[in-house]
């Protein structure tokens, strides 16, 4: 099962990266555009002209703070739409916009420009702001990826951060007492202590948080879990920083929920000859430079959900997916994958475990930590 959901991950990031790691400093991604000038893009047409009546479909992407490039989050929806570009006549603009505080004016002209049958949005980070544009433009399709603003014209998809995480964290507290030795890293088995390092201190990352913990201890109540936060989702510094106590102070195994800062903690891993555990997509896969430390992931199917979203739209039935969706083990909208480079080297018993852990969490006897949208 585990090794399936890897070969289903790695076949999904091929086009394009996601949105945790990523090369570099996400506000620099070259791919992006210019969010101001979203509005009069290249790739749009008259919003008129989209739908099921055969003419082309125009869809703008806007980046989350990451931004394009990510290895993870971002580049994973961007790939979805590709998808849907596959079997549907549709132009994609992706808009790179970093800075939360343009997410307004750069929705706006976007959505004034007419040009576009959807605009989707990557990230919480865009929520404040749409709810103010959804309303105002009220005949805008619109698709809020983890989150959901309650307005007719809005398909909100949110996937189960929290139960990944808490695989995560049952892949993490399973393998720090398992001997595991690659490429010069190690664990050490005596000692049960696991790492944790966040993007922004914040309702929806602690949910990643929190799960992973309760993850960790549902396999041995004894582990030690550091946590850490960067502030941010692009300081792979800060993050490698942080990653390299929390390996000095004894973690075999770090779980990053930091988006492009997460490259940071791989490199902390490398440097310090323990492991990691990768967010979003397989980034064994998509930050393949990093798979001798990457022994898992906690994978969402972002791409899917944008090929869902957008297809619905080139067939004119947006409403079918309007509303707040939330897609987690029950929906096979998420997973734990174990990373290429260890894939058949894994004792058993963690796979069993996994197994364990989603039984009960589909079952209800295992109660999951907050919720998909964060801890309230």
């Amino acid at each position: 099962m585990l090794a399936a959901g890897a070969t289903a991950v790695a076949g999904t990031t091929l086009a394009g990266c996601l949105d945790g790691g990523d090369g570099g400093d996400g506000a620099d991604g070259e791919d992006g555009a210019d969010g101001g000038d979203g509005g009069n893009g290249s790739d749009g047409g008259d919003g008129d002209d989209g739908g099921g009546g055969g003419s082309t479909t125009n869809i703008a992407i806007v980046s989350s703070p990451a931004g394009f490039d990510d290895s993870a989050f971002n580049d994973l929806a961007v790939e979805g739409l590709e998808s849907a570009q596959e079997e549907y006549d549709i132009e994609i603009n992706q808009v790179e916009e970093t800075e939360q505080s343009n997410y307004q004016s750069t929705q706006a002209n976007l959505a004034e420009s007419g040009d576009y049958d959807l605009i989707v949005l990557v990230s919480y980070n865009h929520t404040e702001a749409l709810t103010q544009n959804a309303a105002e433009y009220s005949d805008q399709n619109w698709m809020l990826i983890n989150d959901h603003v309650d307005e007719p014209n809005v398909a909100g998809y949110t996937w189960a951060n929290h139960e990944m995480s808490y695989l995560a964290g049952v892949l993490g507290g399973t393998m720090t007492t398992e001997e595991l030795s690659h490429e010069g890293s190690s664990t050490d088995p005596g000692n049960a202590h696991i790492g944790f390092v966040g993007g922004v201190d914040g309702s929806l990352i602690n949910a990643f948080e929190e799960s992973y913990v309760a993850g960790a201890e549902w396999v041995n109540s004894d582990v030690t879990v550091n946590v850490g936060y960067i502030g941010d989702y692009s300081d792979t510094d800060t993050a490698a920083n942080i990653a390299s106590s929390q390996y000095d102070n004894g973690a075999d195994i770090v779980y990053h929920a930091a988006a492009a800062a997460g490259q940071g903690v791989f490199e902390a891993a490398q440097d310090n000859d323990r492991f990691a555990i990768g967010v979003d997509a397989d980034q064994s896969v998509t930050l393949e430079e990093f798979q001798d430390v990457i022994i898992g992931s906690a994978v969402k199917y972002i791409n899917e959900g944008t090929r869902e979203v957008a297809s619905a739209v080139a067939e004119d039935d947006f409403e079918s997916v309007t509303g707040a969706n939330t897609l987690g083990l029950d929906e096979e909208g998420v997973d734990v994958v174990i990373g290429q480079a260890f894939e058949g080297e894994m004792p058993g018993v963690v796979e069993e475990n996994i197994q364990d852990a989603k039984d009960g969490i589909t079952s209800g006897d295992i109660e999951v930590p907050c919720s998909a949208s964060g801890c309230n």
